[in-house]
């Protein structure tokens, strides 16, 4: 069994009877957050990419679990740099940890993190389908739809996508639809809508959309799936 639980905008934490792990846990600015950082326990931290909103309160969730963080070489090294232990990957790559499989696929986007000197930019953005005992769950990130959406799809045959519908900085509500299509997933859950008025969605009309074939579910803050 997994249990996914969304804490909001594209923040999820994956638990399993023996692991737990979050991504992109963007919860101390997050105005519909619910858990604070230092109530997370997890053995590994996800980032997609670089931007304030998914590095989040990754590192110093890291740092207070004595848990890994999970990115591409870029962001990774960046978090090295601040003091976390990081497991630096690249796309395409794919590694076993103790909690499961963990690939990285690409994602269109961008990875720059505001500064005070300018924005920094920490490499690629990417996508993680993680494998858990089993069970293939794919997290987007912030993209744009791509067809080769299809491939990951075809490669790793997904129980669960989570995906982005909210617009303006990622796939709206018809590309989400289109990408449910080209990935085929068993269940899709919606994400990074409604945090702020530029990306307001109504994620009723997403589930409506989908075909008959796909199970959606919208979750609300602190809500839970379980696979």
């Amino acid at each position: 069994m997994v249990k996914v639980t969304f804490h909001g905008h594209s923040c999820f934490g994956f638990q399993t009877d023996k692991h737990s792990i979050i991504v992109d846990p963007y919860l101390s600015g997050n105005p519909h957050a619910k858990t604070k950082p230092e109530d997370i326990k997890v053995e590994a931290v996800l980032l997609t990419h670089g931007h304030g909103d998914h590095i989040g309160d990754g590192i110093e969730i890291a740092k207070a679990n004595n848990a890994v963080i999970i990115a591409p070489f870029e962001l990774a090294t960046f978090c090295q740099e601040q003091g976390a232990e990081a497991h630096p990957m690249h796309i395409g790559g794919s590694f076993d940890f103790a909690f499961g499989r963990v690939t990285l696929t690409i994602a269109h986007h961008g990875s720059g993190l505001s500064t005070d000197k300018g924005i920094l930019y920490l490499g690629n953005p990417c996508g993680f389908v993680v494998n858990f005992e089993g069970r293939n769950v794919y997290h987007a990130g912030d993209t744009g739809l791509f067809y080769d959406m299809k491939l990951i799809g075809e490669m790793y045959p997904l129980d669960l996508a989570l995906l982005p519908i909210g617009s303006n900085f990622t796939m709206g509500i018809p590309e989400a639809v289109k990408a449910v299509e080209l990935l085929a997933p068993n269940n899709v859950i919606p994400m990074h809508y409604n945090t702020f008025d530029v990306i307001k969605q109504n994620p009723e009309e997403f589930i409506s959309r989908l075909p008959e074939t796909v199970k959606g579910t919208v979750l609300n803050v602190g809500e839970s799936f379980e696979l």
